[in-house]
C-alpha cells in the first residue's frame, strides 16, 4: 500500500508543477524500505486525502484545458473581425493584436502616426478613461480611421484596455456621394420645374398668339428635359441594382445599330455625320443587351452634343486578346485635364452652359461606367481641349454567334 500511495502522490505533484525537481518514486520507496517503512495505519489515513487531492487536481487541469480552448477560440474569432483589435495589460503594454491591427506596427509616416495615437489612447484607457479619435491619413491610399480605446475593468481593478481600429473611408465616401447626389438632384430638378412655373405664370392672361406659341415651346422643352432627367435616374438606378446582369451572347453590330440609329435624326439636324464601322457578326460580347445599348447610346449622344455643327463622330470596334473595344471619337470642345477624373461622377458637367443648351442631364457617363463595371470591363477616355475626345468601352469578348 505504501508504494501505491507514494506513486499516486508523485503523479499528483507532477501534474501540479511539471517543472519542479522530483525525487523518483522508486528511490523514495527504497529509502522507506531501508528505514523499516512506516506504520501502515498512518498511510491508510492518507488514502482519502490523496483521493481528494487527485480529484481537485483533475478538476483544475480540466478547467485549464477549457480556458486554453476558449482562449484559442477567442483569438481565432478576433482574427476574423474586420476591425483592428489591440489589447494591453494594466501597464499599457500590448499583449495581443489581430492581423488587421498589425499593419500599424513598424509603419512609416501615416501608419506611425496611427500607432502613436493608439498608444496614447491605450494609456488613457488604462487610467480608466474611454476615448475615441478620428484620423485622416493622406498618404496613398487616403484613409479615414476611427480608434476607440476602452478600459477592461473587473470589480474596482483595471485589468488592461482594448482598442478598436476601424477603417471608415468607404463609409465616409458613400456619405459624401449621397449628400452630393441629393444636392445635385435637387438643383437639377429645381431648374426645369422653376422654368415651367415661371412660363405658366407668364401665360396667364396672355393673348398674343406669338408669345403664347413661344412660351408653349419653352414649356415643352423644359418638360422634355425633366423627363430625360427622370429617365436617366431610373436607368441608373436599374443598372446599379443589376450588379450581375444576364450573360447572353450579343453581337456587337446589333448593339451599335440599336444605339446609333436613335441618334441619327438629332445628328442630321446639326449636320453631324455619324461614321460607324460595323464589325463582323461573329464579334460578340456576353451581357445584358439593354444595358450595353444604353452605354453605347450615351457615349454617342455625348459625342453628338459636344461636337461642333457640320463635324463628324466616328464609332469603331476592335476585337482581340479576349477583349472588344468600342470607341466613340468626336472633334468637339474636348475636356480639360483637370476634369478628366471627375467626368464619370453623377451630374458632373465640364461646361454647364453647354449642357443647358444641349439638354444634358449629367448622368450619361455615370451610366456608362456602371454598365462597364457590371460586365467586368472598363471605360477610358483620351481628350485634348479644343480638339475632341475619344471614349473607349472595353468589354470581355465571347465566342459564338447570336442568332437574331
Amino acid at each position: 500500500m505504501r508504494r501505491a500511495v507514494v506513486r499516486r502522490l508523485s503523479a499528483v505533484l507532477a501534474h501540479l508543477d511539471p517543472e519542479a525537481p522530483r525525487v523518483p518514486a522508486q528511490d523514495a520507496l527504497d529509502r522507506t524500505d531501508a528505514n523499516g517503512g512506516g506504520p501502515e495505519p498512518v498511510l491508510g489515513t492518507l488514502e482519502p486525502l490523496l483521493h481528494q487531492l487527485e480529484l481537485s487536481t483533475d478538476q483544475a487541469l480540466s478547467r485549464l484545458d477549457q480556458a486554453d480552448t476558449t482562449g484559442r477560440r477567442l483569438v481565432a474569432a478576433l482574427e476574423q473581425v474586420a476591425q483592428g483589435v489591440v489589447i494591453s495589460d494594466a501597464t499599457g503594454d500590448v499583449v495581443y493584436r489581430n492581423w488587421q491591427a498589425s499593419t500599424f506596427v513598424g509603419g512609416r509616416h501615416s501608419e506611425a502616426l496611427a500607432q502613436q495615437v493608439l498608444k496614447e489612447l491605450l494609456a488613457a484607457a488604462v487610467a480608466g478613461e474611454t476615448r475615441e479619435q478620428t484620423l485622416e491619413l493622406f498618404s496613398p491610399p487616403r484613409r479615414t480611421l476611427t480608434i476607440q480605446a476602452t478600459p477592461l475593468i473587473e470589480g474596482d481593478a483595471v485589468l488592461g484596455a482594448v482598442a478598436i481600429i476601424e477603417d471608415v473611408s468607404e463609409r465616409r465616401r458613400l456619405e459624401a456621394v449621397r449628400r452630393d447626389f441629393v444636392a445635385n438632384i435637387s438643383h437639377e430638378l429645381k431648374t426645369p420645374v422653376g422654368a415651367l412655373s415661371l412660363v405658366a405664370e407668364t401665360l396667364e392672361g396672355e393673348d398674343d398668339p406669338d408669345i403664347v406659341a413661344r412660351l408653349s415651346r419653352r414649356m415643352r422643352t423644359e418638360a422634355e428635359r425633366l423627363s430625360r432627367i427622370i429617365e436617366d435616374l431610373l436607368d441608373l438606378s436599374r443598372i446599379e441594382s443589376e450588379e450581375s446582369p444576364s450573360r447572353d451572347p450579343v453581337p456587337v453590330h446589333l448593339i451599335l445599330g440599336q444605339a446609333v440609329e436613335r441618334l441619327r435624326p438629332a445628328a442630321q439636324h446639326r449636320g453631324i455625320r455619324l461614321d460607324v464601322e460595323e464589325p463582323p457578326p461573329d464579334v460578340v460580347v456576353r451581357g445584358d443587351r439593354r444595358q450595353l445599348v444604353s452605354a453605347v447610346h450615351n457615349l454617342v449622344d455625348n459625342a453628338v452634343k459636344y461636337s461642333e455643327d457640320e463635324s463628324s463622330v466616328q464609332v469603331k470596334v476592335e476585337d482581340g486578346n479576349g477583349w472588344v473595344d468600342i470607341s466613340v471619337a468626336d472633334h468637339g470642345i474636348g475636356i480639360p485635364s483637370r476634369d478628366l477624373e471627375r467626368i464619370f461622377e453623377r451630374f458632373y458637367r465640364v461646361d454647364r452652359a453647354r449642357s443647358r443648351d444641349t439638354g444634358g442631364t449629367g448622368l450619361g457617363l455615370s451610366i456608362v461606367r456602371h454598365v462597364a463595371g457590371n460586365h467586368g470591363g472598363e471605360v477610358r477616355v483620351v481628350s485634348r481641349e479644343g480638339e475632341g475626345s475619344t471614349f473607349t468601352l472595353r468589354l470581355p469578348g465571347a465566342t459564338g454567334v447570336f442568332s437574331t
